[in-house]
């Protein structure tokens, strides 16, 4: 373990290496930070935390830089996320309170993140999986066709025509309309094939058929929409960082296109706490030079998916993760209240 003086030393590098852009010296250290101690002093516990791995010497300069291990000690030991300003407060609540539905709030979010934190956001749609039902709606269209609609807990709207073997009279659709809801409404998703699959069989037999045909497509919705969805933005905030990729932001961008890389590296949506994955601890070779920082969101305690940003490892790792927690605390508010 660092002493405390050491780790002191090891958080002054990473605020002015992340503010400066430029490899920190012993000199500068002494005179922008209070540590109390000689020049000669830190230049000793820049050289212990060098053979340790902490901190690293880029080229020929006199200065060092974090290394991955740096910034996760930095993290691990923080006292605590910045708290975001009066400003950025109301410029969550402004671009969230006018948004009208899930898809709405999932692109303002986007928009939003990457402003705040001016770094790549990821937004991961609500899965069903983790959802509740709210209501199924059934509307009558014609003699034998009716609109199935599913509103989930989180928003979420999805609408299926259902084609019915034979003409449908308007309380015999009331009368679905109401079982139906007294099975699922407030259900788990992954509960309602058990809690229909013998609903067909309570109704009359000429009514059966148009049962089968509207169970048989919200099965086909539940199964259909278990795949997860992803909204990205601000990928352009990554040519401001060019002298952060080592190589080229090329690797990067191939990365971020890939969603099965990006939905690993959000984590899973059932942790509800702030995650921070740093350089090499991102599987993806392509995402070694940079760090994600997520969190679940969702309506009440339950954490039904994710949001993050992906940016440099060279990051302002209080402040993004403010607001990064900040945003997913109205978003799950949204939800809560839609």
């Amino acid at each position: 373990m660092l002493s405390e003086r050491r780790l002191k030393v090891l958080r002054a590098i990473v605020q002015d290496y992340v503010g400066t852009e430029e490899p920190v010296g012993s000199k500068a250290l002494t005179e922008r930070h209070s540590l109390n101690v000689s020049p000669a002093t830190v230049r000793n516990d820049m050289a212990a935390l060098e053979d340790e791995g902490y901190i690293a010497q880029p080229h020929t300069s006199a200065g060092r830089i974090p290394t991955d291990k740096g910034y996760r000690l930095f993290v691990d030991r923080l006292a605590g996320v910045k708290p975001l300003s009066v400003p950025e407060r109301r410029a969550i609540t402004h671009f969230l309170d006018g948004a009208v539905d899930l898809d709405d709030v999932v692109g303002r979010t986007v928009r939003l993140l990457a402003q705040l934190t001016r770094q790549v956001a990821v937004v991961q749609y609500p899965s069903l999986t983790r959802s509740t039902v709210r209501h199924v709606e059934l509307l009558a269209l014609a003699p034998a066709r009716v609109m199935l609609v599913l509103i989930t807990d989180t928003g979420r709207v999805e609408q299926r025509m259902v084609d019915c073997p034979g003409p449908v009279g308007e309380s015999a659709v009331a009368d679905l309309r109401a079982r139906l809801n007294s099975r699922v409404a407030g259900q788990r998703f992954t509960a309602v094939p058990q809690l229909v699959q013998d609903l067909a069989e309570s109704f009359d037999a000429e009514d059966r058929g148009a049962v089968s045909a509207v169970v048989a497509t919200l099965l086909e919705t539940l199964v259909e929409e278990t795949e997860e969805r992803l909204v990205i933005g601000g990928t352009a905030n990554l040519t401001r960082f060019g002298n952060d990729f080592p190589v080229m932001i090329r690797p990067v961008l191939e990365a971020l296109e890939e969603q099965v890389v990006l939905l690993k590296l959000l984590g899973e949506a059932t942790d509800p706490g702030v995650m921070v994955r740093i350089g090499h601890e991102n599987e993806h070779e392509g995402l070694n030079s940079t760090s994600v920082v997520s969190v679940g969101y969702g309506s009440g305690d339950q954490a039904v998916a994710k949001l993050g940003v992906v940016g440099p490892t060279r990051m302002d790792y209080p402040g993004t993760m403010g607001a990064v927690r900040a945003v997913a605390r109205y978003v799950g508010q949204f939800l809560a209240e839609s």
